[in-house]
Order: C-alpha cells, then structure tokens, then sequence
C-alpha cells in the first residue's frame, strides 16, 4: 500500500494556482461537506504510531507532502529514521532541498519536484527565484550523490504551452530530466472556471499539444530505442500494452493508495483533507490492509466508455464536483484526447516491439508513485 504522509499543512509559496486561488475563493461554500479546519498544522501524532502501523504491510510505502513536507524537516527525519518502509517517496517544491542532509535525500525512491517548465513560466506561477533555487537545489542533490528517480511534476493552466514546456524539461541547458507528469489544474475550486479560458485553451493548445507529445514520443523509440518516462503518456500504454483488466482511480486513491493527515486520521487522498463522511480510521487503530475502498460515485465518470482506461481521473473532483458539468464535461475531453493520441501511436510501438527496438519492460514503472497518471 502507499501512503502519503502529510508532514504540515503550511508552505512557504504563495502559488498561482493553489494559495492564489484559495484567496479568490476562501469563502466558497462546500454544501453537504462537513470539513475539519482545525486540523494541526504539522504532523501531531508519535512516530511510534505510523511505525506500528506500516509494520502491518510489508509494501508499506511512505510519500512525504504537504503543504511543502520539508517545512517539517524533523519529522521526516524522525519518520526515516524509525519507521520500516519498503521505499520513501517525497514531493516537493523544491526549495528547501539544500537543508536536508544527504544522508536522507540519497535514501529517497523518488522525489516528485514541481517545476512548470522555463524560468519564466515556473516563476510566474510560483513566483520569482522560484525556478532557479529549484534548478540549484537539483544540481547539489544529484552532485551529493541522490540517484533515485527525479520526476519533474507540473502544473499546468492557460499560460501553459504543454509542448514547449515538456520538451523545454527535457532538454535544456540548465537541468534536463528524464522523468516528467503534468497535472492539470481543472475542477478543483468552485468559482475559477468563471474567470478562465479553458474549454479554448484546451482544445487549441493543450489537446493539440498532447499530440504533438505523443507523436515525438513514438518517434524517440524508433530513432533511439528509449521509451521516456512521461507519465501521462507511459501509464497509459503500459494498461494497453500490458494491463488488460480495467483501470481503477490511475493514482491509486481510494483504493491502494491513501494520504495520512497531520492528525493521524487516513482518507482517500490527500487533496479531500479535513472532509470527514470520508476519514477511513486512525493509523492508531486501523491495519492498513483493511481500509475501506472509495470509488468514482457520480456521472459522467460512473458511466463513461473510456472508464476503464482514465479510472475517473480525480477521485476528489469527481466526489464534489466543484465544476458544473458542461466545464466538467470539458475536462473530460482533455482526457478522451490523450487517450485517443496514446492508441493513435500504439500500431508504430507494436511493430518496434515486434522488431525490438525497444521492450515491454521499458513500459513498467512503480505505479501509484505519485504521479497521477490521467492530467
């Protein structure tokens, strides 16, 4: 099981997307949800208590988060150093990496680091410096010896050329990575789409995008031999090149993969924090094989074609629906268009897996690693 710890509830970045937005919508209405705003700020429970339970499951496996988690860097140093894990797993804005002692940094599985793309992107969404500590902070990690997985984890809006930014992470001068997953913010807060231009960007660049991605991403494999690791894409055509059973939630919430509040108590995800109808038991108290299972519930998703492939692509978003459902029904395509640009690229990765060019295995990857896999 996997398991994302959530070290505090504060960050030190005021992000368009995430701090701006809860400004504009502070006072938006949550209907029938009971929330808990008076969670702890940082993590309020003995370590002991997450050992004891992780010691249940031999996979156990522990994602720090946040907030930004290193904002409660004792604890996670507390967490490495007593509690049995099969890997940790981090996420990350980046900036706080250079205090961490190598010692724990190199321990790492994976680190998932948000970075939007250039410099002048990422610091128009995170605010400026923000990219270029990142971009030092990865160039003394990896030169202290971390050699786990680095996965450059973006948020993507309307500023976003998707195609430009990814292929800018890809290859630059300043810090090329060989793992990216981009995540679109859409659907999570209940005025914003009011004051956006979604539904034409996405179907005039972000869909668009998507293809082009796609395309050059079937054309590595033929020209190189490699299959990048771009999540979005590489989650997608290991379920139809490997996986023929229908997909649950991709990232595995609700279902395998499960956050721990700063209280102790686990839901399905971290994002539906504090929403009590679905707090799932104390890591005090329960085992973590047993929780109970939180599904999809409402349309389109419950009676969607392509449920088996997207999974419903947010369990959170699906759940409260903050969107109505012509502007989710946007979302939805945004979906149907990756999908459709992975099989559109499947008849050219049979054929050089059939002339081995590259190999079945270069599809696996550890799932439920934090990368959602459905933007």
């Amino acid at each position: 099981m996997f398991f994302h710890v959530v070290t505090t509830t504060e960050c030190n970045l005021q992000c368009r997307y995430c701090f701006g937005e809860t400004m504009d919508d502070f006072d938006e209405d949550f209907g029938d949800f009971e929330l808990d705003y008076a969670l702890p700020r940082k993590a309020d429970y003995p370590v002991e208590a997450l050992n004891g339970f992780c010691q249940k499951d031999p996979d156990c496996v522990l994602t720090f988060y946040g907030g930004e988690p290193l904002l409660n860097m004792d604890f996670v140093r507390q967490v490495m150093d007593q509690v049995s894990a099969r890997h940790f797993m981090i996420q990350t804005n980046g900036q706080l990496l250079h205090r961490l002692e190598s010692k724990y940094v190199n321990r790492f599985h994976t680190i998932l680091v948000s970075i939007d793309g250039e410099e002048a992107l990422t610091d128009h969404y995170r605010g400026k410096g923000t990219f270029r500590k990142v971009i030092d902070n990865l160039k003394l990690i990896t030169a202290n010896g971390f050699n786990g997985e680095l996965i450059a984890r973006v948020t993507v809006m309307e500023q976003t050329d998707i195609y430009k930014q990814i292929m800018w992470l890809l290859d630059n001068s300043e810090f090329s990575f060989s793992s990216v997953h981009w995540q679109l913010n859409a659907g999570f807060w209940g005025n914003d789409y009011g004051r956006r231009d979604f539904k034409r960007w996405s179907q005039e660049s972000y869909i668009p995008g998507v293809d082009r991605l796609a395309r050059f991403w079937a054309d590595q494999m033929g020209q190189k031999g490699v299959v990048l690791r771009l999540y979005p894409l590489l989650g997608i055509a290991n379920s139809m090149l490997l996986d023929k059973e229908p997909s649950l939630m991709r990232c595995g919430s609700g279902w395998i993969n499960y956050a721990i509040q700063t209280d102790g108590y686990i839901t399905p995800c971290p994002t539906m924090w504090g929403m009590k109808k679905y707090y799932l038991g104390h890591i005090a108290e329960s085992h973590p094989l047993k929780l109970k299972k939180v599904f999809v519930q409402n349309t389109p998703c419950r009676d969607c074609d392509i449920l088996g492939v997207c999974g419903g692509r947010c369990l959170y978003a699906n759940i409260t629906k903050r969107w109505n459902d012509q502007a989710y029904g946007e979302v939805c395509q945004t979906v149907r268009g990756l999908v459709n640009a992975v099989e559109l690229e499947l008849p050219r990765i049979r054929r050089l897996l059939e002339e081995g060019k590259i190999c079945l295995s270069d599809f696996e990857f550890l799932k439920y690693n934090g990368c959602e896999i459905i933007p």
